[in-house]
């Protein structure tokens, strides 16, 4: 058990940090944001110090969150000035008891994780921090993570964040869930950053695992929050849970045994959760309500075609080039064209895909290896094998994830 303690308290740390902070933020007032944070490490801190002589407590969760309000009453305690704040604090009515039940105590602390979530989208918080101010302090991500994520410096990311937090504590962003119209100014960041989670998760930016599971059950979780409750239950939200059903399915097949990857036409499609897929298919149904037209439920469309075809010459590619023009017409981006560029070498071939590779802006997306590497993908398939290598020797200079590295090296052994 020993030995296991540290991996505990990681899953613990992803799992549950967000939510002791939101909860602990909405006792303690936005203000407090750091102190929030700072007792809840403290608190995973002392679980890798005591479980291993003390054992791992029945709740450890409940056993995290005793720990942190503890230190937390401790440091208000110990400032004269925030003895008022301490009186607050201790009389809350929403504090979780020591004899809580464990159901009540999850869905308090969800209810509390969806009040963060919507504090981290209030529009007085600037757009480009309110998706890492949320992967922060709810999803319990590290700067460093977070930077990978939107390709920058941890410098940058850094700033960024302390920007947003000082925006939290200037004390006018109440921790709720916001009426009808703010939901809907608010909503579009909230999923976002969702699928900002589901994306690291299902494909992780760098490390040994392509794929972190973990983080792609938060997500998906964290969707669920969004669609059960009906405030929040919009088509778009429905969409982005489609999407991430749909993905998720593929999960299982996705890396061999030994954690290489398997490209989609590759993978065996018996491993895929039959489940997900169902339940993807039904959120997309949902997702049609009214007359809302997300990139979530193109995307979502795209992944259905995927997910009911029994086999790769199944297919439907000529209706999932329809729906990329549709994003492109829409939802443009640079990386919309690249994977708009692979069906249309699947419908017309791999010379028409590289000439559409060959129109992109090749500096939006200069760190991208998925561009050099879709590129040396068509143009294997085009016989054009030199070509190819020099292509893939190009990605493998832009990868960071052990299993994607040795894809692309054993496609230049393959082709040489």
């Amino acid at each position: 058990m020993p030995d296991s303690i540290p991996q505990l308290v990681d899953h613990l740390f992803r799992h549950q940090a967000g939510r002791l902070v939101s909860h602990l933020v909405r006792s303690l007032g936005p203000a407090h944001v750091d102190l929030a944070e700072d007792v809840v490490q403290d608190a995973l801190i002392a679980a890798l110090r005591r479980w291993p002589f003390d054992g791992v407590p029945d709740e450890p969760a409940a056993w995290l969150y005793r720990v942190a309000r503890n230190r937390a009453v401790d440091v208000l305690r110990r400032h004269q000035t925030l003895r008022t704040k301490l009186e607050v604090f201790e009389s809350d009515s929403t504090a979780l008891t020591d004899d809580e039940t464990p159901a009540r105590f999850d869905d308090e602390l969800d209810d509390d994780v969806l009040r963060m979530i919507f504090a981290c989208s209030h529009p007085s918080i600037p757009d480009d921090a309110r998706a890492p101010l949320t992967l922060k302090l709810v999803c319990g991500f590290d700067v460093s993570e977070i930077a990978r994520a939107f390709l920058t410096t941890e410098t940058t990311m850094a700033q960024r964040i302390v920007r947003a937090k000082r925006r939290l504590r200037a004390g006018d962003i109440e921790i709720e869930v916001p009426g009808p119209k703010a939901i809907d100014e608010r909503l579009s960041s909230v999923l976002d950053v969702i699928y900002l989670l589901f994306n690291e998760g299902y494909a992780a930016h760098q490390g040994e695992n392509l794929v972190r599971a973990d983080l792609v059950d938060e997500a998906i979780r964290l969707g669920s929050l969004i669609v059960t409750r009906d405030a929040t239950a919009r088509p778009e939200a429905h969409a982005l849970m489609s999407l991430m059903l749909l993905h998720g399915a593929r999960l299982p097949a996705r890396v061999d045994d030994e954690g290489r990857l398997v490209l989609l036409d590759d993978q065996d499609r018996l491993q895929w959760d039959a489940p997900s897929i169902t339940m993807g298919l039904r959120h997309l149904e949902l997702a049609q309500a009214g007359e809302e037209l997300s990139a979530f439920h193109v995307q979502a469309a795209i992944a259905a075609c995927h997910a009911i075809a029994p086999s790769p010459d199944a297919t439907d590619w000529p209706q999932i080039l329809a729906y990329y023009d549709i994003m492109m017409a829409r939802f443009p981006s640079p990386v919309v064209q690249l994977n708009r560029s692979v069906a249309v070498a699947m419908v017309h071939g791999p010379d028409r895909g590289l000439e559409t590779i060959d129109a992109i802006d090749a500096t939006a997306l200069s760190g991208y290896y998925l561009l050099p590497a879709t590129r040396a993908e068509l143009l294997r398939r085009a016989g054009r094998t030199q070509d190819a290598v020099r292509a893939y020797d190009a990605a493998l200079k832009l990868v960071s994830t052990t299993p994607e590295r040795r894809f692309l090296e054993k496609r230049v052994e393959d082709l040489s």
